[in-house]
């Protein structure tokens, strides 16, 4: 993805009534994966749970982070003599970069500026409305040939919701499908504004049992299926998640509760089994943070087509990914 020259603001989070800018981490193109044909994903940056297993661990500060590939170091010392701070930390030989202090960090950006390599990264682009139009608009014809559009996904979008409600009017004033990702930790007030915007809503539901829910993500459930169920009033188009995760919330007992739950909701137009993958441990190590399930092994594909089809009896569309 080529960023607009200006993104690479280090500052701390602006508040998230702001329509001006957003901190985003990433934009795919050409994805096919989330809301139908080929879109482009807008990640923005931040999120309120914090679940054991997240594949986008960089997705979760409310602010930019510094990852660090220890494979791509050619060992220039170029961080070394411009961090003010002195963040870098070396092997015992003092020859060879090892990783990056985040106590003594300040997110200056001077090591992510000096580095030839690319081994030291800035995690968050500062986008504007119009640098994300622009981003999106690159692809329109592909779009209209597959029934694409946008995604806009993250973290929790809708924790920068000022910048979001702008920049999904846009998307609809361009005459493009827009589909929202989110996992329903937001205050109804934050959420229902964004509503007559989006075309469809992708949401997981990770656990059944508010108490489970809160030892996987870190938050209770009840705000999440509080809205999944008034959004069966707003008349939209849902797709339901469901991260499958090898004893943590794979019980049939989980499973047949989520099905009931989502069974009755008319506008629930299908169900994606998403197989727990280890994509997380390698984005821990960027980030100088430590895995919470390093020995989890992801399912075997027999136990994913059993959950598949206790679904299969409720909706016509289920599908088998990974999360």
């Amino acid at each position: 993805m080529n960023w607009p020259d200006k993104v690479y603001d280090f500052e701390a989070l602006k508040p998230s009534s702001s329509s001006d800018q957003a901190l985003v981490f990433d934009v795919q193109r050409f994805a096919i994966h989330d809301g139908g044909g080929i879109r482009t994903n807008v990640f923005l940056k931040g999120c309120p749970l914090n679940c054991l297993w997240c594949q986008n661990p960089e997705s979760i500060g409310w602010r930019q982070d510094v990852t660090f590939v220890e494979s791509f170091c050619i060992h220039c010392h170029k961080c070394l003599a411009v961090c003010p701070v002195n963040a870098i930390l070396m092997d015992n030989d003092k020859e060879r970069v090892v990783g990056i202090d985040r106590d003594k960090c300040i997110r200056c950006g001077a090591c992510f500026k000096g580095c030839y390599a690319g081994a030291i990264n800035i995690v968050g682009r500062w986008l504007s409305v119009d640098d994300v139009v622009a981003m999106v608009e690159r692809d329109r014809d592909f779009y209209i040939g597959s029934g694409g559009g946008v995604t806009f996904t993250g973290g929790e979008p809708t924790g920068q919701s000022g910048f979001l409600l702008a920049a999904l009017q846009a998307m609809k004033a361009r005459g493009l499908h827009t589909a929202l990702e989110t996992c329903l930790y937001v205050p109804w007030e934050q959420l229902e504004p964004l509503l007559p915007y989006i075309d469809l809503l992708l949401t997981d539901i990770k656990h059944m049992d508010s108490a489970q829910h809160a030892r996987l993500t870190g938050k209770p459930n009840e705000l999440i299926l509080d809205n999944f169920l008034r959004l069966q009033q707003q008349d939209i188009p849902v797709r339901v998640r469901i991260p499958f995760m090898p004893g943590l919330n794979d019980s049939r007992e989980n499973l047949q509760s989520l099905a009931e739950f989502i069974a009755p909701c008319k506008n629930v137009q299908g169900v994606d089994i998403l197989a727990y993958n280890r994509l997380g441990m390698s984005k821990c190590r960027q980030l100088g943070c430590e895995y919470a399930l390093p020995n989890l092994a992801p399912p075997p594909q027999s136990k994913v087509e059993e959950a598949a089809d206790m679904f299969r009896g409720v909706f016509a569309d289920v599908t088998i990914g990974g999360t």
